[in-house]
């Protein structure tokens, strides 16, 4: 018997009862919905300012990165920076709503000698490159606020580029966990010529192990800049939130269990199995996920060290059969989870799964009782304009699927596949946690309501939606006051591998 079969129905029904009684006597009756949380009210009270952004046009004439992705508050972390500029000088920004600016400067270091380093390095057997600068400072966190951050980089000469950053709380237990996908932005970054992609000769001279110890192609912080629009909301209403990378939860699995909810970003697709464990954990204990984006947990990866430290480089190899582990250690193979040698699709977790990009479609809402539709007016067949775009997910019959998923949203996309649509999904396992995947990459252009900038996909009510998945998320396990309702068969689906999670 497969170990995710499903159970008898009615021993189940009994563990689940019990669970939930169990956890709601635990829960006082005032913490259904996230909690406002007086830190973040008063930082995003503190003046803000749009100096954090670069103007287009300007020169990159310097760049850099950082020896962490992240570092506990008050920690020191050194700036490696490249520039032929006489001098330059770095200012500290930390995102969030600050009347609706999206910044506040925290700190700025004085003007620093510039220094032309080194050309990058190309491993011959994986072409990963790195760069092997020299420090150019240190840089110490005293007095900044847990965060998520942009270190913008400025010449003497006019040039500008950003090193995006995190402050953690190790000691949080905020309800909301947010989580940078610094494995994605790493895997797509081309500085040096190559990524997980493609390389100078495309595909197959792909680099199979892509490093941190080299800065972000184009402005430096693709990624960070769409998280923005999430971040604001969540720190405008004063929601009680925190904020750690990949390479964070890879570390220090345990510490998803401290918080009511994950909160995973636009486009969370490479992740190691130390992440998936602790996804898996702390859903088991009640925690909810949030996937305001698509494709998550589609690539399998693991981790190395680097000169600069552990988990500076990440592995994902694509085809199996070139892992140095094929054949050795199957379970640790960087192909897509859902492949050979030991599938694991991430359907099982997300509820839905990746089926294509390159989609520019509306949303078109299927279940309108449902309660993250709650308050928005909305009914069947209505649509929010091109909320459905780049990667989408849907649902698979013949992959591992909670049995009592529940569509939400089942929208007609134009690409190529023989069920072109996109699922937005909702299910509760059996610990009473809820999980919610809005199936569109792109869905943080709804949100893109000024900050970082106005967005023609701006809808008031995919806000609305957002916010009241981030209340009730950051409250109690979900399925406590949301139960899914399983609506497949409206839709003609028929799982042939329903699971109980």
């Amino acid at each position: 018997m497969k170990e995710h079969a499903l159970v008898a129905t009615v021993s189940r029904a009994a563990r689940l009862a019990l669970v939930l009684a169990l956890v709601a006597a635990a829960v006082p009756p005032g913490a259904a919905s996230a909690r406002a949380t007086n830190w973040v009210v008063e930082e995003n009270q503190r003046p803000g300012t749009r100096s954090w952004r670069i103007a287009p046009g300007t020169p990159r004439d310097v760049e850099g990165f950082a020896n962490r992705v992240s570092v506990p508050i008050g920690a020191r972390f050194r700036l490696f920076v490249n520039t032929e500029a006489p001098t330059f000088k770095v200012v500290a920004y930390r995102l969030g709503y600050y009347q609706g600016l999206g910044g506040r400067r925290v700190w700025a270091s004085g003007q620093v000698l510039g220094t032309s380093q080194p050309q990058p390095t190309l491993d011959p057997r994986t072409n990963m490159v790195e760069a092997p600068w020299q420090p150019s400072l240190v840089v110490r966190t005293l007095g900044w606020p847990e965060g998520s951050y942009l270190l913008k980089l400025i010449s003497s000469t006019g040039g500008a580029s950003y090193v995006p950053f995190v402050v953690r709380n190790d000691r949080s237990t905020a309800d909301l966990v947010f989580q940078h996908q610094v494995n994605t932005w790493q895997a797509y970054n081309d500085w040096g010529g190559y990524n997980l992609y493609e390389g100078p000769q495309g595909f197959d001279s792909r680099s199979r192990i892509v490093s941190f110890d080299r800065p972000y192609a184009g402005s430096g912080a693709a990624g960070m800049l769409r998280a923005m629009p999430l971040i604001a909301l969540a720190e405008r209403r004063g929601l009680d939130v925190t904020y750690v990378t990949d390479v964070d939860v890879h570390r220090r699995p345990d510490t998803l269990l401290a918080h009511r909810s994950l909160v995973l970003l636009n486009h969370s697709e490479y992740w190691s199995s130390h992440m998936r464990d602790a996804v898996l954990a702390a859903r088991s204990s009640g925690v909810n996920l949030a996937s305001f984006g698509a494709n998550g947990l589609y690539r399998h990866v693991r981790y190395k060290k680097s000169p600069l430290g552990a988990a500076r480089r990440v592995v994902c190899y694509k085809i199996g059969e070139e892992d140095p582990l094929w054949g050795i250690d199957p379970a640790a193979v960087t192909v897509d989870w859902r492949d050979d040698p030991v599938p694991r699709p991430e359907s099982a977790i997300m509820g839905a799964m990746y089926v294509c990009n390159g989609v520019l479609a509306d949303l078109v809402v299927s279940d309108p009782s449902a309660w993250v539709f709650a308050g928005t007016g909305l009914t069947k067949g209505d649509r929010i304009a091109l909320a459905v775009s780049g990667e989408v997910d849907r649902v698979f019959e013949g992959a591992p699927t909670p049995a009592n998923l529940q569509i939400l949203a089942h929208s007609p996309v134009g690409c190529d596949d023989s069920n072109p649509v996109a699922d937005m999904t909702y299910y509760t396992a059996s610990s009473g946690a809820g999980v919610f995947d809005a199936a569109s990459t792109d869905w943080y252009r709804t949100l893109r309501c000024g900050i970082p900038r106005q967005d023609p996909r701006c809808d008031v009510h995919a806000k609305m939606i957002t916010g009241t998945i981030l209340e009730a998320f950051g409250g109690r396990p979900a399925g406590l006051s949301h139960p899914a309702e399983s609506n497949l068969d409206a839709f003609g689906y028929q799982l042939t591998d329903p699971i109980s999670p």
